[in-house]
């Protein structure tokens, strides 16, 4: 979030459904395939599948259809009463009102039209829906809806290609179980495939705990081709900011043109659009949690019911909102987390705020300077670069949630990045 009020709320949008144990096996008859026996880790009856050190892969083009997550309240009562609290996290932050520079920085894409904070889980597809910003294509549905999950298993590519308003109609159940379970309760799955694909062999280096989050909450873009959500790397060691951008600026059409977003039709820059990068921000290089705590660890936890039950909450909050955590692990380390979390959340802010003025001024400087002839090609052609990036490493920070606090090492280095670039532009610019 990015205002101070939500600051016991920073976390609930950081990362989608971190998904653990429900604590058990069984299904509800009609429920769907169960992985294939060569695909299934082996277990013990004293390793529940809970446990199970490597999530799942969701096999494709079975069939699968969707048991909705209503249909598991009666069997899972404390875990979908959870869920549903997320209802309670309602409020939406506009952040083009908040932050008017990105009218400017957004031109010509729809985050320019209508940009609000992420709310409640629960409330996904009615966002998605409803938004000012344009959607022509189901992909847009990435991530919205357990649905949509099932169908880009079951008819791969094409399901991103097909019409938004045909998806619409087929909606039955918003954000829930399936897309971190599948259909089986107590294991993880990762449904989203494209993120196994990034993963290859590394996949089984990550927390199943973690991986349910990075389904969602990932840096990624659409095929030019295919449409497909497609993640911007390959394995672990490829996944910072700078080789992200070093994928993406490497696909070229059949013309030569880089891979864009959009191109800014004043400048003709060809701009990138960063996606919530949680998962890259937090196990990327200065992370000093990834190694120990999974995004469930700190988003979710147990919980006792009151007949003395233990389960995993299903309310995604903020840390900062889990009091027996704070005492019980929070402390360790840290005296006062929740000033540790706003201290480094204001810097990020006020640098966020600069650069994006700065960047502001750069496009109009830019723009001025394509309509009056001022520059060579070859200037032209420099000053674009390093404007995509600079808005690059600056977007990097401003879209992924938790605004520095899951790893300030990596967020002030992504800001120094979009301060060498904007100065490398404005350096051509100049000359």
């Amino acid at each position: 979030m990015k205002n101070d009020s939500n600051l016991s709320k920073i976390f609930i949008a950081v990362l989608f459904a971190a998904a653990v144990a429900l604590g058990c096996m069984a299904t509800p008859s009609g429920s769907g395939s169960k992985p294939a026996a060569d695909k299934e880790p082996e277990q013990t009856p004293e390793t529940p599948a809970a446990e199970k050190a490597t999530a799942l892969v969701a096999e494709k083009g079975t069939g699968i259809q969707v048991i909705k997550s209503s249909d598991w309240a009666e069997q899972y009562p404390n875990e979908y009463q959870t869920y549903m609290l997320n209802s309670e996290n309602s409020e939406i932050v506009d952040y083009i009102e908040e932050n008017p520079y990105i009218k400017t920085l957004y031109a010509g894409y729809g985050f320019a039209i209508d940009y609000g904070s992420a709310r409640g889980h629960t409330y996904v597809v009615e966002d998605v829906t409803s938004t000012g910003r344009p959607h022509k294509l189901a992909n847009c549905f990435t991530c919205k809806t357990s649905d949509f999950t099932a169908k880009a298993l079951n008819d791969g590519d094409a399901a991103y290609a097909m019409a938004f308003e045909d998806m619409e109609t087929q909606i039955t159940d918003a954000f829930g179980c399936f897309h971190c379970h599948s259909n089986e309760p107590g294991v993880i799955y990762v449904t989203h495939t494209y993120v196994a694909d990034a993963m290859g062999e590394d996949l089984a280096k990550v927390a199943p705990q973690t991986l349910s989050c990075a389904q969602c909450h990932t840096e990624y873009y659409f095929d030019p081709a295919t449409k497909a959500t497609t993640v911007s790397y390959r394995g672990l060691a490829k996944m910072s900011p700078e080789d992200c951008l070093e994928y993406e600026n490497s696909l070229v059409d059949a013309e030569g043109n880089m891979f864009a977003d959009w191109v800014d039709e004043d400048t003709g820059v060809r701009k990138l659009k960063v996606q919530h990068p949680e998962f890259e921000t937090f196990m990327g290089e200065g992370s000093v949690h990834a190694g120990t705590f999974t995004c469930a660890d700190c988003h979710m936890g147990k919980t006792a019911a009151e007949d003395g039950t233990q389960f995993t909450n299903h309310n995604w909050t903020s840390p900062l909102d889990n009091q027996a955590l704070l005492d019980s692990t929070c402390s360790q380390c840290h005296k006062d987390l929740a000033g540790d979390v706003k201290a480094i959340q204001t810097a990020t802010r006020e640098r966020e705020n600069e650069l994006g003025y700065k960047l502001e001024q750069l496009d109009k400087d830019l723009a001025d300077a394509v309509a009056a002839g001022s520059l060579n090609d070859e200037d032209l052609e420099k000053v674009r670069m390093a404007s995509r990036s600079a808005q690059w490493f600056w977007d990097y920070v401003f879209v992924e949630n938790a605004e520095g606090a899951h790893n300030s090492k990596l967020t002030n280095h992504c800001l120094d990045l979009a301060q060498q670039y904007l100065d490398e532009a404005n350096s051509y610019l100049k000359s």
